[in-house]
């Protein structure tokens, strides 16, 4: 049993806090060494002879050889007879942001060895997630007769057998779950495929990252073709920009070959190379070199505004595009249908936490609404999950009574087996995802049997997994070493993101100077601690829940342990340190 953190045993939001990696006192119990960063790296399962490796992650540290993967030299030596032979090829991609940067970076890629291939991304609303039948026969009437599927494909069974018959070759690149048995395909690049062997360990790779690989695997093919003998060789590293944003709006976990991809990629974007990219970084008020942070938060959302609630192939035309001023009006109807997207978002969330606060007793909360915008109900689950601590599914039904449904998980528990089962027992009409995230069509009246299904599927896992909740530290300082120092020591040990935590310190004790409510239900706090210093923080949506009840209500008399993550505030004329506060506990 492991000792809580500062004796807190049941914080303000009801969890122990205890040591990330079961260190004690936040640092490695066998590690002597005084290394800040090889403590981070050790206390997030980085293996002790492997920290020079993660401490600066390289592509070349982390790369596999593509061939492990099932079909990936079938696929390689595919496009490179229609590289040489000057073929029509179209790249399918699903309308997010890792099926528009996987489009993008085939795009480009094939643009750089001398072929244009065209992009079909698909209607949210009219089309749905993944090729249709109609889609891809239409594809090869406009005379493409292989066409590469990118983040989708892997549960196309009727529209890959349409193509087949139709004589149309389809490359499926996919990391999504796949059933025992696969769509019939030219080729299916799937680390999830469930005959994966060796491949099978890269199976957190968003859908970009094996589009990088089988890019290597091209480039691999012409290089002993001698394709390269009269003609350069194009850098594939150029687009690890594109790779990291995919990557981390995918929420990928941060391990592995995804840690180089993100940690690389962002080197290359400070570049601007990308002229779309550059565009998008400057719509997004974004002055600075981007982090990991503004590809989740800022990047991302505006490449997904396109395709929840506006054109479909936005984002595809942004990161592709050699026109600046073609870049920079996308860039600025982007940064547009994201503020669109939030005003949408806000409606369709409150109807939600309505229907989900009657749905207390289930395992995984399902809620349905007709009107419901289907471009925000992946976002709303996300909230959902978030405020409840359990898998959300968020439906929306159209006027026949369909519905349209993104779900969200929580760690440990696996949404995207539970929704192919469902699929198999003939509770959906579509569906598929992975662990941590799913979509699903519903026929009309279903909702209630699915949501039974999942709750009694699932109860066990989400249980166990709450059970085992708590709130990891990496450090306790006194209110006077939440500073910008401290910031970039602990930035070093990046870069963060999903199965990469970012560091979480606690601070205190402190007591509550000043508390007010800011923006959209965030609480702001100015705290003082026994040191005589005082910081910043703020609680992001808590206004209406304990922790932000509870720092409302403080008052100075009181004292509270402080927990969340450390980051910089540059808004004053010099940089200065806050805390995001995710947890306090009572002091006193």
């Amino acid at each position: 049993m492991r000792s809580p953190v500062l004796n807190v045993t049941r914080s303000i939001l009801g969890q122990p806090w205890h040591w990330r990696g079961g260190a004690v006192d936040g640092i490695d119990a066998n590690f002597e060494a005084d290394d800040l960063v090889a403590q981070l790296l050790l206390a997030r399962g980085c293996p002790r002879d492997g920290i020079e490796a993660h401490r600066t992650p390289t592509i070349r540290a982390f790369m596999p050889d593509p061939s492990i993967f099932r079909d990936m030299d079938r696929a390689a030596e595919r496009l490179a007879d229609a590289v040489q032979g000057g073929e029509k090829v179209t790249i399918f991609g699903d309308y997010d942001v890792d099926g528009a940067t996987s489009a993008a970076l085939l795009i480009r890629l094939l643009r750089m060895l001398g072929l244009e291939a065209g992009a079909y991304i698909p209607d949210r609303l009219m089309e749905g997630y993944g090729p249709s039948g109609e889609a891809l026969l239409r594809i090869g009437e406009g005379g493409s007769r292989l066409i590469v599927t990118v983040d989708c494909g892997a549960q196309a069974f009727e529209a890959l057998q349409l193509a087949s018959d139709a004589g149309l070759e389809v490359i499926v690149v996919d990391h999504h779950k796949c059933a025992v048995a696969l769509p019939r395909a030219f080729a299916l690049v799937n680390p999830n495929r469930l005959d994966e062997e060796e491949g099978a360990a890269h199976g957190h790779l968003a859908a970009v990252g094996v589009a990088f690989l089988l890019g290597a695997a091209l480039i691999r093919v012409l290089r002993q073709r001698g394709w390269f003998s009269s003609r350069a060789e194009p850098r594939l590293m150029d687009l690890l920009d594109i790779v990291a944003l995919g990557t981390v709006a995918d929420v990928a976990s941060l391990r592995g070959l995804n840690r180089a991809f993100v940690a690389q990629g962002i080197k290359v974007m400070a570049g601007r190379r990308n002229i779309g990219l550059a565009a998008l970084i400057e719509a997004s008020r974004l002055e600075r070199a981007p982090t990991c942070t503004d590809l989740g938060f800022a990047l991302g959302p505006r490449i997904n505004a396109g395709g929840r609630v506006g054109k479909s192939d936005l984002g595809v035309r942004l990161l592709t595009t050699e026109d600046r001023d073609e870049a920079r009006t996308i860039a600025a109807e982007l940064d547009r249908l994201n503020e669109e997207r939030r005003a949408i978002e806000k409606l369709v969330q409150e109807q939600a936490e309505e229907l989900a606060d009657r749905l207390a007793n289930r395992s995984v909360p399902v809620v349905a609404g007709t009107g419901w915008h289907p471009g925000v109900i992946g976002i709303v689950a996300g909230r959902l999950k978030e405020k409840l601590g359990r898998p959300a599914l968020v439906i929306a039904l159209d006027e026949a009574g369909i519905g349209k449904g993104s779900g969200r998980s929580i760690s440990g528990v696996d949404l995207g087996a539970a929704i192919l089962a469902a699929k198999d027992m003939g509770l959906l009409v579509a569906g598929g995802g992975h662990a941590m995230a799913a979509g699903v069509t519903v026929a009309p009246g279903g909702v209630d049997a699915l949501a039974d299904f999942l709750d009694d599927r699932l109860a066990s896992d989400v249980s166990r997994a709450r059970d085992d909740r708590a709130l990891l530290l990496d450090a306790v300082v006194a209110p006077g070493g939440v500073t910008p120092s401290l910031v970039e020591a602990l930035e070093a040990g990046g870069p963060y993101g999903a199965g990469w935590p970012s560091p979480r310190i606690a601070a205190g004790a402190v007591r509550v100077i000043r508390a007010d409510v800011v923006g959209n239900g965030h609480v702001r706090t100015v705290v003082s601690g026994r040191d005589g210093r005082s910081i910043k923080t703020i609680a992001f949506r808590a206004a209406d829940n304990a922790l932000g009840q509870s720092l409302l209500g403080a008052g100075p008399d009181r004292t509270l342990w402080i927990a969340g993550r450390p980051k910089i505030d540059d808004w004053g004329n010099r940089p200065a340190a806050e805390l995001h506060v995710e947890d306090a506990a009572w002091a006193d």
